[in-house]
């Protein structure tokens, strides 16, 4: 399949971590896009691949899926997402890897359960238990509660208000460094993507900076085309990316429909650059 002309997604969540659609309905929401090549990429968990797969597989047109897991990962007191792409399914290391995953995640959960109660914010916890339906509870889950309990107006402004670095609800993470994540996804067949570089709010030497030690860490590609991102900004991605020979990506990271982010929705690919689909790394049977 040649990807040329195609519609292509590579950052998207189901109800298997914090998105708000479940893999068949983000399958069919993705197809309703007219999207070519899709990949779910859940945090921290492989757990909604096998039902995307199967109902992807009894379509008349399936969709190219592609196995996806977006890993949080620690630098310099930072929450930097890898997100794998073409990992294998059936690789118990890395199952084990996200088991332990869950773990540290579910201790931050409680964490900030903790804090916020202490703040007389009561039954966060419970309220982001309950939306996380079984999937591993993220602040995604206590945004949802919080903006719809009338403490921020939207997700957005409960991030700004509670959960990010400095605020009330803010715990440190508790993940694992980059190069170990990178090095379970070569292992398990995938290729390491540093997820929506220009997110994390750094200063234009310090993104340079990461970008540079991701490189050196083993990884892959970054994501060069966002979902909401200017024009200046996927123009700096896209030399960010051919400066450290790293080869680029494209994702929504979408959650839930809404007016701002949507599945393949502004991912126009610049000129002139080497996609991950395009490497010998990239898994053509999948």
């Amino acid at each position: 399949m040649t990807f040329e002309n195609c519609i292509i997604d590579l950052h998207c969540h189901s109800t298997a971590s914090d998105g708000q659609l479940t893999p068949t309905e983000l399958v069919e929401r993705a197809k309703s896009q007219a999207i070519d090549v899709l990949a779910i990429t859940d945090h921290d968990t492989l757990a909604g691949l096998e039902e995307a797969h199967r109902y992807n597989n009894g379509l008349s047109q399936p969709l190219q899926l592609v196995n996806g897991v977006e890993i949080s990962t620690h630098w310099h007191n930072y929450d930097i997402h890898i997100v794998g792409l073409n990992t294998l399914l059936d690789f118990q290391p890395l199952a084990q890897f996200l088991v332990e995953q869950r773990q540290l995640r579910d201790e931050r959960a409680i964490e900030i359960g903790r804090r916020l109660e202490k703040a007389n914010i009561s039954g966060a916890y419970e309220g982001a238990l309950f939306y996380a339906q079984g999937a591993a509870i993220s602040r995604g889950h206590y945004a949802r509660w919080l903006a719809e309990n009338g403490y921020a107006t939207s997700m957005a402004n409960v991030f700004k208000k509670y959960l990010s670095r400095g605020k009330t609800g803010y715990v440190p993470n508790n993940w694992r460094d980059m190069a170990t994540a990178i090095e379970m996804i070569h292992q398990a067949g995938g290729v390491a993507v540093l997820a929506h570089p220009s997110g994390y709010k750094l200063s234009a030497k310090w993104l340079k900076r990461l970008v540079r030690e991701f490189k050196e860490a083993g990884g892959d590609a970054i994501e060069v085309v966002l979902g909401q991102q200017t024009v200046e900004d996927r123009s700096n991605l896209a030399a960010l990316s051919q400066k450290n020979e790293l080869l680029a990506s494209v994702g929504s990271d979408f959650h839930f429909p809404g007016s701002w982010i949507e599945l393949g929705k502004n991912l126009y690919r610049p000129q002139g650059l080497k996609w991950v689909w395009e490497s010998d790394k990239w898994n053509s049977k999948i």
